[in-house]
């Protein structure tokens, strides 16, 4: 993480940020975030990480009237240019810092604004995956919002790499693949392009409404789907889509091997100029 964070819209040290320890946030996890890439400065797909923190935040019920698309980008530009950023990626969260229902406390405060900053993870070019024992409830009222009470993500991805694997594949209550921990989840058959209908649980990620639009507009056929792991088991190529990974290949799902052909012509045409 990098020094600086904007909290509030003030730049501040990263060491001076407090929550209020029986807010909603605090308490229960409520709130909603999203992380974001930089390149070369610039945030990509902003407009897509605004609507869908909006979209959240109004599920939710969590009060954003003090703020807005301007001054959040304005916050920012002005936290990159501090923290001198490139290429990097930023998480933007929303704390819910009211009192609850039941324990309640007295706040002039609704909602909280937390802007932080940090390199890339270090990300192998080829992962190896497993099929992670959490699944996701396609029912959950949660579902498709990304929001800060995300511990069955963590365990599940800390499950996988107990056991000596990148990442996990997670089916839903009817098996069907859904996501995996992090990131979204393509595979390719036949030159076609398949990804999991929103309907599995999965989130509709930032960067996975990106390929798919590209894909549409490059001619690609790409279809949604609620299929069960034979699909991926037997696909030509698996690949993982998030902010962090952009397009990044898959090479193992426990004993199947996967090419990475069609996955690298992709990400270079996709990402081309980001990663320049």
């Amino acid at each position: 993480m990098h020094k600086f964070v904007s909290y509030n819209r003030e730049i501040l040290s990263n060491s001076a940020i407090n929550l209020h320890a029986i807010s909603s946030a605090a308490l229960y996890g409520k709130g909603i975030f999203t992380t974001l890439a930089v390149y070369h400065s610039e945030p990509f797909l902003w407009q897509k990480h605004w609507r869908r923190l909006t979209e959240n935040a109004e599920k939710l019920g969590i009060d954003l009237s003090d703020f807005d698309e301007e001054t959040i980008n304005k916050s920012l530009f002005e936290l990159i240019k501090k923290n001198k950023i490139l290429n990097a990626r930023v998480r933007i969260t929303f704390f819910d810092t009211s009192a609850s229902s039941i324990w309640k406390y007295e706040s002039n405060i609704k909602t909280s604004l937390l802007i932080q900053t940090a390199d890339f993870r270090a990300v192998s070019k080829n992962l190896d995956l497993i099929v992670s024992p959490f699944q996701i409830n396609s029912k959950s009222p949660l579902t498709n919002i990304k929001s800060c009470n995300y511990l069955e993500n963590i365990l599940a991805l800390e499950d996988a790499k107990m056991k000596g694997f990148d990442e996990a594949i997670r089916l839903n209550e009817h098996g069907e693949v859904a996501s995996a921990c992090m990131a979204n989840i393509f595979w390719v058959k036949d030159k076609n392009l398949f990804t999991p209908d929103l309907e599995t649980g999965c989130l509709a990620g930032t960067t996975r409404e990106f390929v798919i639009e590209t894909a549409i507009g490059k001619g690609f056929e790409i279809v949604p789907v609620k299929e069960n792991l034979d699909k991926l088991f037997y696909a030509d190529e698996v690949f993982l889509t998030s902010s962090g990974l952009n397009i990044t290949s898959v090479k193992t799902i426990e004993e199947f091997h996967f090419k990475d052909d069609f996955c690298r012509k992709l990400k270079a045409e996709f990402f081309s100029n980001q990663l320049m």
